[in-house]
């Protein structure tokens, strides 16, 4: 059964021709020590590896040939303590849960899962590398990764530097370029 966040992404953002990635969820899981929500499964199999309108990346984990397949290499990621903070601030929860980038944009824009409780109950943080002095650069999002997206792609959060345009049609590239 397909996640509704995924069937509405795909109504905004149809999905490549050629289809998306294979991966092995359990031995990912196994060896990495880390279950991915479903939402992000159905879209990395639906999608692949790529870019939405050639700006946001997506990586996947590990699939060969692919140049998004980073997933599981990157690592922490190099936020100043300040930034640390802003964030902590908008939790409002203690202290930062453990936190996993999948998606970058042209800007050097991030955007991260909060690993907090079981994977499909995670929420995602974006951080917006060119805000104006003064403005926190977090956007905390209460879904999952489909439904950031569907949000990011109509308008209803603008959480990265430049804005996608939300009346015309989207498109989304695999790493097989077609």
């Amino acid at each position: 059964m397909s996640h509704p966040a995924v069937v509405r992404l795909r109504e905004l953002l149809p999905p490549p021709v050629n289809g998306g990635d294979t991966v092995d969820w359990t031995g990912i899981q196994q060896t990495a020590r880390l279950a991915f929500p479903s939402d992000y499964r159905e879209f990395v199999e639906s999608y692949g590896g790529g870019e939405i309108d050639e700006y946001v990346s997506v990586s996947t984990p590990p699939v060969p040939g692919s140049a998004y397949g980073d997933l599981l290499e990157r690592g922490d990621p190099a936020l100043s303590e300040r930034d640390r903070e802003e964030l902590g601030a908008l939790l409002e929860s203690g202290p930062l849960p453990p936190m996993s980038s999948f998606a970058d944009s042209a800007s050097s824009d991030l955007v991260f899962w909060l690993r907090e409780g079981a994977p499909d109950n995670w929420r995602v943080a974006a951080f917006r590398r060119q805000a104006p002095h003064g403005v926190n650069r977090w956007t905390v999002f209460a879904g999952g990764m489909a439904s950031f997206f569907v949000a990011v792609l109509t308008g209803e959060v603008e959480p990265l530097s430049e804005r996608l345009s939300t009346g015309g049609v989207h498109g989304f590239r695999s790493w097989r370029g077609v």
